[in-house]
């Protein structure tokens, strides 16, 4: 097989650990036979930097004609301190993701039972853990009507969706869960939201197609408490983007860290793969980042984007057989962990590589 894979690291240690990620795409690449083609793009702080532009023309280019994208993270402390700033990097990702037609975020969170100790849930709740969340990206009050009012003391984000934006993530959620447990919950704000009623409305809609699916309807702050209750309840939960952006990063913590959770940016055309962590300018440079997100993102990318199942498996039982052994990165080490098997980002990439 022959692809072409854009590099698109980002910002901080976005850079440290999609070079993780490639490597084992090369890897694979040469035990499977198959032709990886490489170029790289800038967005966020970076291309600010460089172009002025979170997202530049010349990377939107390059976006659009590979078949797939393998992506780090963006942001910096300088923006994060300056609320007034008009240029952002996450303008880049926002803007990406729009014009990619990006409108399904898919968070596999699923824990190795070695990293039961890593989480500060208890292990007895957490083991068997595996949900897929759907996370709508291209509508909600990150997209919406913003803005100041009465001499700039007043702010104002208009959340909206069509029944159309809702329609094809829920089917795209619903096909899923025929794979898996065949359970689905749609959370939302019906009680208090319109936007969220118009949601639950098209849910219910398109659930009579799947009358194989069970499903629920969970406000979001009882999905909120139940993740950590019971998060071996939930197969797969589809939401909209506030919401979806908030619930993964909390069910990250099921799987001990961020660190650990990849993602798919997916549409009708090119895809995106990334972990959900940030660009961490704290550990920036100090080559301690764990890369077994951008890792797994990497196994994303070629099941999804490219149909590669096997290869996709040889990755995550190589992430498997590292964690088993023993070797961690500072972010999911605990205190039974000997300093001799905590490694660094490359060294923890090398671990992997061998066991490919």
């Amino acid at each position: 097989m022959k692809k072409n894979i854009l590099i698109v690291p980002g910002d901080g240690i976005g850079q440290e650990v999609t070079a993780v990620g490639k490597k084992v795409l090369d890897k694979i690449a040469a035990k499977f036979g198959h032709e990886f083609i490489y170029d790289e793009a800038l967005i966020g702080h970076v291309a600010i930097e460089a172009t002025g532009n979170p997202l530049p023309e010349e990377s939107l280019e390059k976006m659009k004609r590979s078949d797939a994208i393998l992506f780090g993270a963006v942001g910096h402390p300088k923006y994060d301190n300056d609320p007034s700033a008009k240029v952002r990097p996450e303008q880049g990702l926002l803007r990406m993701r729009k014009e990619l037609g990006l409108y399904a975020n898919l968070r596999p969170i699923k824990l190795f039972d070695e990293l039961l100790g890593a989480s500060s849930i208890k292990p007895e709740i957490l083991k068997g853990a595996d949900i897929l969340f759907f996370r709508e990206l291209t509508g909600d009050i990150y997209f919406g009507e913003k803005g100041r009012k009465n001499n700039g003391d007043t702010a104002y984000d208009v959340a909206e969706y069509s029944r159309y934006e809702v329609e094809r993530i829920a089917r795209k959620a619903f096909d899923a869960a025929r794979t898996r447990r065949k359970k689905l919950c749609s959370v939302d704000k019906a009680n208090v939201i319109e936007t969220s009623r118009l949601w639950r409305e098209v849910i219910q809609s398109i659930a009579v197609e799947y009358p194989d699916v069970t499903v629920e309807h969970q406000f979001v702050d009882a999905t909120a408490m139940l993740l950590i209750k019971d998060p071996r309840r939930f197969d797969v939960i589809v939401t909209a983007n506030l919401f979806g952006d908030i619930l993964t990063d909390e069910a990250s913590q099921i799987a001990g860290s961020m660190g650990m959770l990849a993602s798919a940016s997916i549409g009708d055309g090119t895809g995106v793969y990334e972990p959900i962590h940030g660009s961490a300018h704290d550990i920036t440079g100090k080559g301690i980042a764990n890369p077994l997100a951008s890792i797994l993102s990497a196994a994303l990318l070629l099941d999804i984007s490219f149909g590669l199942k096997e290869e996709s498996d040889v990755i995550i039982n190589a992430v498997d057989a590292v964690l088993k052994a023993g070797f961690r990165t500072k972010d999911i080490a605990d205190a039974t962990t000997p300093a001799a098997k905590i490694l660094g980002t490359n060294a923890m990439g090398e671990e992997v590589l061998q066991r490919i």
